[in-house]
């Protein structure tokens, strides 16, 4: 049986997210086709501990391991473009929650599904992008297919520089079309197959404040309509709609005497389902020598729950 996996840890997204996908890489960036060909290969590993056997009935349970292998190639083609390929491929393992219950001593506790998670996630990007003087425009579809669900996603993003240089207007839209089909195990799930849409729009500006500092700014939204339960947890039921609105700005600021940078960028999340999250991210990219870069950084993330949420079920309530 099979492990939702649409809500990840938000640590495990940052690991793992293609820059490609993430809004803050739509500003700032140079408008020619890249002059020789890239390739990257990363490997990650992320772990969560086991669940306290205090917090469930029947003792310790394993919860999440997962790999996951990157390539990213970038190559210019003719005098105007570039083309992106990046493919993941991602295995999980361990074993999922399905619903909290309550202890002869009125504690909640976790009641887990008592069942196996294997599964692999491949993903397929490819890119495109055209240049003109004062800007660029590019293209891309994404490919996402598992045990249990099934992604098609395509995104237009656009950027134009001012007269002088100093600023850069950005602006993306991406429509994805989802459909799961939860794995059938010894645990009844939510559904047999459903589907949702995702709707985003984003936009941004970026201003060069002097030859060694840069500001950026971007404001985001998005729908998403459908199946948005967790098929594999007991009593689950969202709203078929979901709004979310995004803020975010960032500071990049180089320093002569070490040959170093600081990179400051702030997040900020608000939906009606009644969530907010604060993101702070600080890192230091420090110069070594002529061929290496060390980069420290610490990042702060906090969420509070959904206006719905409660740790036992409430019968009375329309959503849990």
């Amino acid at each position: 049986m099979a492990a939702s996996k649409r809500e990840k840890n938000p640590t495990l997204l940052a690991l793992t997210s293609s820059a490609l996908l993430l809004p803050a890489y739509q500003g700032a960036r140079a408008d020619a086709p890249p002059e020789y060909t890239e390739l990257g290969l990363r490997y990650s590993v992320y772990e969560e501990d086991d669940t306290p056997g205090s917090q469930t009935f029947g003792g310790s349970s394993e919860r999440y391991q997962i790999d996951v292998a990157q390539f990213h190639l970038l190559a210019p083609v003719a005098d105007n473009w570039s083309l992106a390929l990046d493919l993941q491929w991602e295995d999980m393992s361990g074993a999922s929650p399905w619903f909290i219950g309550e202890s002869a001593s009125g504690e909640p506790k976790i009641i887990m599904s008592g069942a196996s998670i294997e599964d692999t996630r491949t993903d397929v990007s490819v890119s495109t992008r055209y240049y003109f003087d004062r800007g660029s425009a590019g293209f891309n579809y994404t490919r996402s297919d598992e045990d249990d669900y099934e992604s098609d996603a395509i995104a237009l993003d656009g950027s134009w520089n001012s007269a002088d240089g100093m600023t850069t207007w950005s602006a993306a839209l991406s429509a994805a079309s989802d459909t799961i089909e939860p794995t059938q195990g010894s645990i009844p799930t939510n559904t047999l197959k459903d589907d949702k849409d995702i709707r985003s729009a984003w936009i941004g500006v970026s201003r060069i404040v002097s030859k060694r500092s840069l500001l950026r700014f971007g404001m985001g939204y998005t729908y998403r309509e459908g199946f948005l339960t967790d098929p594999y947890k007991l009593n689950d039921r969202r709203p078929d709609e979901r709004r979310e609105w995004t803020a975010s700005a960032g500071y990049r600021r180089f320093f002569d005497a070490p040959g170093a940078a600081l990179h400051v960028d702030y997040r900020y999340f608000d939906d009606d389902w009644g969530i907010a999250s604060h993101t702070v991210d600080i890192a230091w990219q420090q110069g070594v020598g002529a061929r290496t870069r060390l980069t420290p950084f610490l990042r702060y993330y906090s969420q509070d729950e959904a206006d719905f949420f409660a740790n036992l079920v409430d019968r009375e309530q329309r959503y849990y």
